[in-house]
């Protein structure tokens, strides 16, 4: 587990660089030795970092010639994006304030109303909108109307942006059962009027979905390179080259 992440830290040193200006589109990057030796890693690992990069689409391999940074950095790319960690973190920081707040001004009305949302989440055909519903009452029972649009709006991000609905559904489909244990204990705080609680309930509840969606990222970014070293342990073998010399 420690090797196979170790590249990864490589990959993101060199995304920065790129994204800094430092590698433009077009450039070449130093050779694999001085790579290596600058990140104080083994060769192989610069090679898994550098096949991480292609993939990514960050650079392009050009035998015989060396590594070099992608030309077609389009404006999408280079553009300021919000993904899937991110709005999580966001949401994170924004709704544990709103329950926090919400712990003490909720009212016996909007209590009735988040514990259908409850009911409703067991639902798995109304899960989704159970579960929008859950945080919006909570955001309401703020009494303010700045966290309620911010909430809202990330809420939109969250049902609009294609890269973070297919992050989010994997994740979500595969812990319904965590998902309604945390939903519940954000509730019980919240009716406790435990504003502490509330927040620590939610931000317990982020902390995991967001760990799961790293988990899930890592993992298929693992498994195309493995598709892609594959590849390559084919293309440049002994028995490729015999193969087509015969």
């Amino acid at each position: 587990m420690k090797n196979r992440r170790l590249f990864w830290r490589i990959v993101e040193k060199i995304e920065h660089l790129i994204d800094s200006g430092i590698y433009p589109p077009g450039s070449r990057l130093p050779p694999e030795r001085e790579l290596a030796d600058n990140y104080g890693v083994s060769r192989p690992t610069i090679r898994e970092a550098i096949i991480a990069l292609e993939v990514r689409e960050r650079v392009e391999v050009k035998t015989g010639s060396g590594i070099y940074v992608a030309e077609n950095q389009s404006a999408e790319k280079s553009a300021v994006k919000i993904s899937a960690f991110e709005l999580t973190q966001a949401r994170a920081l924004v709704e544990g304030e709103a329950a926090a707040l919400a712990a003490t001004t909720i009212t016996e009305e909007e209590l009735a109303a988040l514990h259908q949302t409850l009911v409703d989440m067991e639902n798995e055909a109304n899960a989704e909108d159970a579960d929008e519903q859950f945080h919006l009452i909570i955001s309401k029972a703020t009494r303010n109307n700045a966290i309620l649009v911010a909430v809202e709006k990330l809420w939109h991000l969250r049902s609009t942006n294609e890269d973070i609905i297919e992050a989010y559904k994997g994740v979500c489909n595969q812990s319904a059962h965590k998902r309604m244990e945390e939903h519940t204990a954000i509730y019980n705080a919240l009716k406790m009027h435990d504003g502490n609680a509330a927040r620590a309930a939610m931000h317990f509840h982020f902390n995991r979905l967001i760990n799961s969606l790293f988990d899930a990222s890592e993992q298929r970014a693992l498994d195309e390179i493995r598709r892609k070293t594959s590849e390559y342990r084919g293309r440049y073998s002994l028995d490729y080259l015999a193969q087509a010399r015969n």
